[in-house]
């Protein structure tokens, strides 16, 4: 693939390439999205299911389909990183931002569901910023 972008889970099984073209990227405040994720937000990208090239680790991919939400999350089954996957219906490939080696041509567009947001999420962001563990 040209002008791609890599990623890869923490461990370093799984591993991919993807078209650096994305179409939309959400930070979605949603509680089940705050579930899945464990943490303030899950921040995804949204391209074309075509555009990745799993170089190594699909093997190791597992995928959890919410039977109540239209929502799914795939993960590494060895260290248990979000790695991307593809929606249902087969059309659209969701990235966890997160699992890439770079940064993507797009700046995230929106905060999506933001009446459902962690209640410490507005303090956690004027918090106290530093560069590495607090001293």
């Amino acid at each position: 693939m040209s002008d791609t972008i890599s990623g890869e889970c923490l461990c370093g099984k799984v591993t991919f390439e993807v078209l650096n073209d994305f179409q939309q990227f959400h930070l979605c405040h949603c509680a089940e999205c705050r579930k899945i994720t464990g943490s303030a937000h899950a921040s995804l990208l949204f391209a074309s299911a075509k555009n990745i090239k799993w170089l190594s680790g699909a093997e190791n991919i597992k995928q959890y389909d919410s039977p109540q939400w239209d929502l799914s999350r795939a993960f590494c089954n060895e260290c248990g990183c979000a790695v991307p996957y593809v929606t249902k219906d087969g059309d659209v490939l969701i990235i966890p931002a997160g699992s890439l080696n770079g940064n993507p041509r797009i700046a995230p567009q929106d905060n999506i569901f933001w009446q459902e947001r962690a209640g410490w999420y507005d303090a956690a962001i004027s918090a106290v910023h530093f560069d590495g563990f607090p001293t």
